[in-house]
C-alpha cells in the first residue's frame, strides 16, 4: 500500500470516528432533557391551571339575557264609540300626549245631569232650612193655642161641677184641647223630618249636607268619566298595534286598544343558572353587549335577584315528591339596571325589548389556593 492510500485511510476513519461519538453526546443529552422536559411541561401545565383558576371565577358572563322595558296594553275604564285615534303605528309619543278619543256625548250629558241634581239638592237644603223655620213658628202659634185651650178647659172643670158652664161646653173645651195638642204634636214631627234633613243642624251649610256630598260625588264621577273618555300615554314610549282600532267602532271598557312600550324605564332581563350566582350580589358592576350593535358597550348593575326560580311559578311546577323526580340546573331571575353606554346610545342605539344580549358581572371574589382543599 502506497503512502498517499494510507494517508487516505487515516483521513476517512477520522470523521467516522467523529460522528459516532457526536451521536452519542446528542443521545446522552436527549436522555437528560427529555424526562426534564416531561416533567417540567407537566409542571407548566399545572401551574397555568391553577394561575387560571384563581384568575377565573370572578366574571360570570351570562348569554341568556334580553332587552326588557315598561310596557303597557293602553285601555280605559269606560266603555264607548272610538272617536279619533290620535297617533300612527311605532310613533313616539311623550308622557301625556292624547293617544285615543272616545265620543264623549254620553259622558257630557251624564256630567250635565249630575250638575242639575246637585243644583237641586242645594235649593232642596234651602227649601228645607226655610220649611223648618216655618214650622217653627207654626208650633210656636200652636202652643199658644193649647195653652188657651188648657186654660179654658180647667176654667170649665171647675164651674161645671156647680152649673156654671154646661156639660156640653165643658165637652167642646175638652175636645178642643185634645185637637190642638194633637196638631201641636203634627207640627213637632214635621219639624224633626225637617231638622234630619239639615242633619240636625239648621244652621248647616248646604255644602256639609249628606245629600249634597252624594250628589257631588256623582257629579265627580261623572267627571271623571268624561275625562277618562280621552286615553293620554301615562309615560313616554313608542306605540305599537295601533291598526288594531279604527274610529267607530265600540271599545269596552277594560279592552286593550293598542301596545305602548316605554324608552326610558328599560333593564336587561337575565336568566343565570343557580350555579352561577355563588358569588353575584345586588350592586356589582355589570357590562353589557347586545347582539344587534356588535362591539358597543353599556354598563349596568345587578338591581335585584328574583327569591325563586322561573319554574315556581309556571303552570305545571316541578314537583319532587312523585318518585320519579330528575334534578335539573335551575334558571333564577335577575334584573340589571342600566347605568350608561355609547354616546348618544338612545338615538343612535336604541335598545328595544326583546333584543339579544350578553352580561359580564363583576362579582370581585378572588379564589384562594385554600379552597382546593
Amino acid at each position: 500500500m502506497s503512502q498517499a492510500q494510507s494517508l487516505k485511510l487515516d483521513a476517512g476513519a477520522q470523521p467516522a470516528g467523529g460522528v459516532s461519538k457526536n451521536a452519542a453526546r446528542r443521545a446522552n443529552r436527549i436522555k437528560i432533557l427529555r424526562p426534564i422536559l416531561m416533567i417540567g411541561g407537566v409542571a407548566v401545565v399545572i401551574i397555568g391551571s391553577i394561575i387560571f383558576w384563581l384568575s377565573s371565577g370572578r366574571y360570570i358572563t351570562i348569554t341568556d339575557t334580553l332587552v326588557s322595558a315598561a310596557t303597557l296594553s293602553v285601555s280605559t275604564d269606560v266603555s264607548g264609540l272610538v272617536s279619533s285615534v290620535e297617533v300612527k303605528d311605532n310613533q313616539h309619543v311623550t308622557r301625556g300626549q292624547v293617544l285615543l278619543r272616545l265620543d264623549t256625548s254620553q259622558f257630557q250629558i251624564a256630567v250635565a245631569g249630575a250638575q242639575a241634581n246637585l243644583n237641586q239638592v242645594r235649593l232642596d237644603v234651602e227649601a228645607s232650612r226655610q220649611t223648618y223655620r216655618q214650622l217653627l213658628s207654626a208650633i210656636a202659634v200652636q202652643q199658644s193655642q193649647v195653652d188657651n185651650d188648657n186654660s179654658d178647659f180647667r176654667r170649665y172643670a171647675a164651674l161645671v161641677s156647680n152649673g156654671g158652664v154646661t156639660k156640653s161646653s165643658y165637652d167642646a173645651a175638652k175636645f178642643k184641647l185634645a185637637g190642638d195638642q194633637a196638631r201641636l204634636g203634627e207640627l213637632q214631627d214635621q219639624a224633626k223630618v225637617q231638622l234630619a234633613k239639615l242633619a240636625g243642624n239648621a244652621d248647616i251649610k248646604a255644602e256639609d249636607t249628606p245629600q249634597f256630598k252624594a250628589a257631588a260625588a256623582q257629579l265627580a264621577e261623572a267627571q271623571r268619566q268624561l275625562r277618562h273618555a280621552v286615553i293620554r300615554a301615562p309615560f313616554s314610549g313608542v306605540v305599537t298595534s295601533v291598526d288594531t282600532v279604527q274610529p267607530g267602532m265600540f271599545l269596552q271598557a277594560g279592552t286593550a286598544a293598542f301596545g305602548l312600550v316605554s324608552d326610558q324605564d328599560v333593564w336587561i332581563r337575565s336568566q343565570p343558572k343557580e350555579t352561577e350566582l355563588t358569588w353575584v350580589r345586588p350592586g356589582d358592576p355589570v357590562k353589557i353587549s347586545i347582539d344587534t350593535y356588535p362591539g358597543e358597550k353599556w354598563n349596568g348593575t345587578v338591581a335585584s335577584i328574583s327569591p325563586a326560580s322561573g319554574s315556581t311559578f309556571a303552570i305545571l311546577p316541578a314537583q319532587d315528591s312523585s318518585g320519579n323526580w330528575v334534578k335539573v340546573v335551575q334558571r333564577i331571575p335577575l334584573r340589571v339596571d342600566i347605568t350608561g353606554g355609547p354616546q348618544d346610545w338612545a338615538e343612535k342605539f336604541p335598545l328595544r325589548a326583546g333584543m339579544s344580549a350578553e352580561v359580564t358581572i363583576d362579582t370581585g371574589h378572588k379564589r384562594h389556593l385554600s379552597d382546593l382543599f
